[in-house]
């Protein structure tokens, strides 16, 4: 997925996945799919989802009518660790954040 917003390019074929996960199965009015990024240049971080009627990705169509969609949402750094926290085990992640994990 291409978009540009803020005058940002943003490009998910041209960028390094960080990890992914997922929620049930296509079909499904929750489901949702997220695959994070990190830019090779300016090391910025981006989300690229989709999902059903139901999820954070859901498009109103009409009336009272709803329909799964897709998006391409940039992250800070703090909200890309958040969200790797929250969606990934550390071994996937940490690589990408060393300059930001401290030993507890």
């Amino acid at each position: 997925m291409k978009k540009i917003i803020n005058g940002l390019r943003y490009d998910s074929e041209k960028a390094i996945e960080v990890g992914s996960d997922s929620y049930s199965n296509p079909g499904d009015f929750h489901y949702w799919e997220e695959t994070l990024y990190k830019t090779p240049r300016a090391h910025r971080f981006f989300v690229v989802g989709e999902g059903g009627p139901m999820s954070r990705y859901s498009k109103t169509i009409g009336q009272n009518q709803w329909s799964g969609g897709s998006d391409l949402r940039p992250l800070n750094k703090t909200e890309a660790i958040r969200w790797c926290e929250e969606h990934l085990g550390s071994g996937e992640w940490e690589q990408y954040f060393e300059d930001s994990i401290e030993e507890a």
